[in-house]
């Protein structure tokens, strides 16, 4: 599932004036601008990771559930503060809670498209015209990064 589940069914409005599903809308377009720690610098959102698992709305506000990418997630307590900062900025929504899911596993199937791709680390094999001049190239650059590293790394400890 990579979009969150809107599993609220009936259980009022957080807003009076926009009905629940347009607030769970609302409330996942606001959660695109919440950045995974482990992936911000690819600029991908805790709705494209697929950790969102759903969002419900009840008299009290809000409630998501999050599903994390291992049990051991460093950064568990900071989604936590996020998202819930993040949805209760909204003025559709009157207070929040986000919970994790721990009986939920998450795995790769989850990310978006436009995740996957952020993350794909190769291309896939057929659009590689020449695979050995793409694996020299990568090489090449592997070097290159490793000897800039060294050289700051020694200039450093100068």
């Amino acid at each position: 599932m990579n979009e969150a589940s809107n599993r609220a069914g009936g259980l009022g409005l957080v807003d009076a004036g926009k009905p629940e599903s347009e607030v769970s809308e609302v409330i996942l377009d606001a959660l695109r601008t919440v950045y995974d720690p482990c992936c911000k610098e690819k600029e991908i959102s805790v709705v494209d990771m697929g950790l969102i698992e759903a969002v419900e709305l009840d008299g009290e506000g809000a409630k998501v559930e999050l599903v994390l990418t291992s049990g051991w997630c460093p950064f568990a307590v900071d989604l936590l503060s996020m998202i819930q900062d993040k949805v209760e900025s909204l003025p559709e929504v009157s207070g929040a809670r986000v919970e994790i899911v721990w009986d939920k596993v998450w795995s790769p199937d989850r990310l978006s498209e436009p995740a996957r791709e952020k993350l794909r680390w190769l291309p896939p094999p057929a659009a590689v015209a020449d695979r050995e001049a793409f694996i020299r190239e990568a090489r090449e650059r592997a070097l290159a990064s490793r000897q800039r590293r060294a050289e700051s790394a020694w200039e450093v400890t100068r």
